[in-house]
Protein backbone atom coordinates (compact mmCIF):
# COMPACT_ATOMS: atom_id res chain seq x y z
CA UNK A 1 0.00 0.00 0.00
CA UNK A 2 1.05 3.84 -0.38
CA UNK A 3 0.18 6.75 1.68
CA UNK A 4 0.36 10.16 0.26
CA UNK A 5 2.20 12.40 2.70
CA UNK A 6 1.25 15.88 1.48
CA UNK A 7 0.95 18.99 4.78
CA UNK A 8 -2.70 19.61 3.86
CA UNK A 9 -3.58 15.76 4.24
CA UNK A 10 -5.95 15.18 7.03
CA UNK A 11 -4.42 12.80 9.86
CA UNK A 12 -8.03 11.28 9.72
CA UNK A 13 -7.80 10.05 6.04
CA UNK A 14 -4.22 8.94 6.31
CA UNK A 15 -5.54 6.26 9.59
CA UNK A 16 -8.04 5.30 7.43
CA UNK A 17 -6.27 4.35 4.46
CA UNK A 18 -3.80 2.24 6.85
CA UNK A 19 -6.55 0.88 9.20
CA UNK A 20 -8.31 -0.88 5.57
CA UNK A 21 -5.06 -2.64 5.20
CA UNK A 22 -4.65 -3.72 8.75
CA UNK A 23 -7.72 -3.84 10.29
CA UNK A 24 -6.38 -4.50 13.90
CA UNK A 25 -3.79 -1.40 13.64
CA UNK A 26 -4.19 2.17 13.62
CA UNK A 27 -1.78 5.16 13.38
CA UNK A 28 -1.79 8.10 16.27
CA UNK A 29 0.27 11.25 15.44
CA UNK A 30 1.76 13.14 17.83
CA UNK A 31 3.01 17.20 18.08
CA UNK A 32 6.40 17.62 18.62
CA UNK A 33 6.33 19.74 22.16
CA UNK A 34 8.15 22.97 21.73
CA UNK A 35 11.46 23.03 22.12
CA UNK A 36 11.92 19.36 22.05
CA UNK A 37 12.40 17.86 18.59
CA UNK A 38 11.93 14.41 18.01
CA UNK A 39 9.84 14.26 21.58
CA UNK A 40 6.72 13.21 21.71
CA UNK A 41 3.66 12.48 24.52
CA UNK A 42 0.22 10.73 24.73
CA UNK A 43 -0.75 14.15 25.95
CA UNK A 44 -0.86 15.61 22.56
CA UNK A 45 -2.53 12.91 20.33
CA UNK A 46 -3.79 14.55 17.43
CA UNK A 47 -7.30 14.11 15.90
CA UNK A 48 -9.01 14.89 12.85
CA UNK A 49 -6.10 17.61 11.87
CA UNK A 50 -3.80 18.48 8.87
CA UNK A 51 -0.34 17.39 8.73
CA UNK A 52 1.24 20.84 9.57
CA UNK A 53 -1.17 21.61 12.63
CA UNK A 54 1.00 18.59 13.88
CA UNK A 55 4.45 19.33 12.37
CA UNK A 56 5.99 22.00 9.98
CA UNK A 57 7.51 21.74 7.94
CA UNK A 58 5.92 17.91 6.76
CA UNK A 59 8.27 17.17 3.88
CA UNK A 60 5.64 15.57 0.45
CA UNK A 61 6.17 12.36 -0.55
CA UNK A 62 5.04 9.05 -0.84
CA UNK A 63 5.39 6.44 1.57
CA UNK A 64 5.05 2.35 0.55
CA UNK A 65 4.27 0.12 3.60
CA UNK A 66 4.51 -3.14 2.94
CA UNK A 67 3.27 -6.16 5.38
CA UNK A 68 6.42 -7.66 5.96
CA UNK A 69 8.09 -3.77 6.99
CA UNK A 70 8.63 -4.41 10.94
CA UNK A 71 6.53 -1.47 13.61
CA UNK A 72 9.66 0.29 14.21
CA UNK A 73 11.29 0.80 10.80
CA UNK A 74 7.50 2.43 9.93
CA UNK A 75 7.54 4.80 12.75
CA UNK A 76 11.56 5.89 11.57
CA UNK A 77 10.28 6.23 8.72
CA UNK A 78 7.81 8.71 9.54
CA UNK A 79 10.08 10.64 11.69
CA UNK A 80 13.38 10.92 9.30
CA UNK A 81 11.26 11.35 6.29
CA UNK A 82 8.42 13.29 6.85
CA UNK A 83 9.42 14.37 10.16
CA UNK A 84 6.25 13.01 11.93
CA UNK A 85 5.80 11.58 15.14
CA UNK A 86 3.88 8.35 14.79
CA UNK A 87 2.88 5.09 17.03
CA UNK A 88 1.50 2.44 15.87
CA UNK A 89 -1.09 0.74 18.16
CA UNK A 90 -2.84 -2.84 17.77
CA UNK A 91 -6.09 -3.86 19.01
CA UNK A 92 -6.42 -5.94 21.98
CA UNK A 93 -10.23 -6.75 22.17
CA UNK A 94 -12.13 -3.75 22.97
CA UNK A 95 -8.47 -1.60 23.39
CA UNK A 96 -6.13 -0.33 21.57
CA UNK A 97 -2.46 -1.01 22.53
CA UNK A 98 0.74 0.71 21.86
CA UNK A 99 2.98 -1.69 20.09
CA UNK A 100 6.33 -0.69 21.93
CA UNK A 101 7.34 -4.01 23.55
CA UNK A 102 6.90 -5.69 20.14
CA UNK A 103 8.42 -2.93 17.47
CA UNK A 104 10.25 -5.85 15.81
CA UNK A 105 7.65 -7.49 14.45
CA UNK A 106 6.46 -7.10 11.44
CA UNK A 107 2.89 -5.26 10.49
CA UNK A 108 1.62 -8.43 9.49
CA UNK A 109 2.05 -10.39 12.45
CA UNK A 110 0.77 -7.54 14.48
CA UNK A 111 -2.28 -7.51 12.54
CA UNK A 112 -2.72 -11.04 13.17
CA UNK A 113 -2.01 -10.89 16.31
CA UNK A 114 -4.74 -8.02 16.64
CA UNK A 115 -7.18 -10.67 14.75
CA UNK A 116 -6.30 -13.66 16.99
CA UNK A 117 -6.80 -11.65 20.55
CA UNK A 118 -10.18 -9.35 19.24
CA UNK A 119 -13.39 -11.64 19.48
CA UNK A 120 -14.92 -9.47 17.22
CA UNK A 121 -15.25 -7.79 13.80
CA UNK A 122 -12.62 -4.49 14.14
CA UNK A 123 -13.90 -1.11 14.74
CA UNK A 124 -12.30 0.86 12.44
CA UNK A 125 -10.37 4.32 13.07
CA UNK A 126 -11.09 4.15 17.32
CA UNK A 127 -8.67 6.31 18.76
CA UNK A 128 -6.26 4.86 21.60
CA UNK A 129 -7.75 7.56 23.39
CA UNK A 130 -11.50 6.39 23.29
CA UNK A 131 -10.98 3.10 24.07
CA UNK A 132 -7.70 3.11 26.07
CA UNK A 133 -7.31 0.66 29.21
CA UNK A 134 -5.99 2.54 31.80
CA UNK A 135 -5.79 -0.15 34.50
CA UNK A 136 -3.69 -2.61 31.91
CA UNK A 137 -0.38 -1.86 34.06
CA UNK A 138 -2.06 -1.43 37.67
CA UNK A 139 -1.70 -4.12 40.06
CA UNK A 140 -5.69 -3.84 40.87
Amino acid sequence: MYLDITPTRRIADLQKEFNIEFPYLTLEFYQHKPGQPGVASTNHVIHNRKLTDVQWPVAEGRLEIKDDMKVADLEKIFKDQFGLAVQVFRRSGNVWLETTMTDHWTLRKQNEHGAEISSEEPKKNISPTDEYDLNRDSDH
